[in-house]
């Protein structure tokens, strides 16, 4: 019964040998490592965008007249010279037009040969005073209308004759089919696009750009091309088009790049555009060093006490692994390269680099 009170006192005593423990010693936390790169310099403007070789001219071609397709002699792809047929029209329609005209001209000079002897015939009795001047004058009016009517009958057939000729849609250059859109037996309507044709003669490169970064180009721009048939070869071009509105569907901006010389490029061919290439030179850092809070975008800098700082920044247009940054930081800087949403502004790290080894900041300032 004697051993019962000092059971209890034991864990007292205990608990308060901890306390003082807690009061004189000071609990120090190591600081975190944290991985460290500085930025590399990258060739500024060197963005690439794929893009197809393309004829400089690629006019539409439609018929001229509605009707029925009732043949179409090429196909998508097939080269053709000028002047060969590539699709007809029904022409029923226009040769009975054709014949109703000709039968306007026919009854047209019948008319003018009957008011043409009827004023012969006025002319002579004016002569002998046999009739007034007014029904000779009438007379003279029926053959100018006679003669102005057979005028107006044979352009109507000349018309007709041309609608014929315009049955059959024929190529206005060399070239190539580069698209069709009709099939035998569709109505189509004037001037309805039915194929598309690739002239033969120069070929450029079709890109779309963004639309963030549609202000940085200029007609006149130099680039360079990589044809994909070709990955070692590079062409110098230049920016011969921009489209001034964008595309409603992709919103990105349609341009043609021009090549300065001769370049095997074929109708069809799958290209890369570098844009922008030359003397200047921006900073780029891994896209996992890049972080952004209510929209702007920051990194963590590490001064040369080992705390870190942060730097909002300007940024390119992004990479597959990187990002150029345009403002904000220098290229003696060193970055944290990741984990950048669980670091706070001055706090202590231990800057190692990719080998796990720790980095000697002020040593290397």
């Amino acid at each position: 019964m004697t051993s019962h009170p000092l059971r209890l006192l034991l864990p007292a005593v205990a608990c308060v040998s901890l306390l003082g423990c807690g009061e004189d010693d000071v609990v120090t936390q190591a600081p975190r490592p944290a991985l460290v790169v500085q930025p590399f310099v990258a060739v500024a403007g060197s963005e690439s965008y794929p893009g197809e070789v393309r004829a400089r001219l690629e006019p539409p071609l439609a018929f001229r007249i509605p009707g029925k397709v009732s043949k179409r002699l090429v196909e998508e792809g097939q080269r053709v010279k000028a002047n060969q047929p590539l699709a007809e029209l029904d022409p029923q329609d226009v040769r009975l037009q054709l014949q109703a005209n000709r039968a306007q001209v026919a009854a047209a000079q019948a008319n003018l040969a009957l008011v043409g002897a009827e004023r012969d015939r006025y002319q002579k009795l004016l002569d002998r005073q046999m009739v007034s001047r007014s029904q000779y004058d009438n007379a003279e009016n029926l053959y100018r209308a006679g003669l102005a009517r057979l005028s107006q009958a044979k352009a109507e057939f000349d018309v007709a004759g041309n609608q014929a000729d315009y049955a059959v849609l024929r190529a206005p250059q060399d070239g190539v089919i580069a698209r069709r859109q009709i099939e035998v037996g569709q109505v189509v309507a004037a001037g309805q696009t039915v194929f598309n044709l690739a002239v033969d003669g120069e070929r450029e490169v079709q890109i779309s750009l963004p639309e963030q970064q549609y202000a940085r180009f200029a007609i006149g721009q130099p680039v360079s091309v990589e044809l994909w048939s070709q990955p070692n070869a590079r062409y110098e071009g230049c920016i011969r088009e921009l489209s001034p509105a964008a595309d409603p569907q992709s919103r990105t901006f349609a341009a043609r790049i021009a090549f300065a010389g001769q370049a095997p490029a074929q109708l069809g061919q799958s290209a890369r555009v570098f844009i922008g290439a030359g003397s200047t030179t921006t900073l780029s850092l891994p896209l996992a060093a890049v972080s952004a809070e209510q929209g702007q975008r920051y990194v963590w800098r590490v001064t040369p006490q080992n705390r870190l700082q942060r730097v909002n920044v300007q940024l390119g247009a992004y990479g597959s692994d990187s990002v150029p940054v345009l403002e904000g930081i220098a290229a003696g800087d060193w970055i944290v390269a990741a984990g950048g949403h669980v670091l706070r502004e001055g706090q202590q790290v231990r800057p190692v680099d990719r080998s796990n080894r720790t980095v000697d900041l002020a040593g290397k300032e």
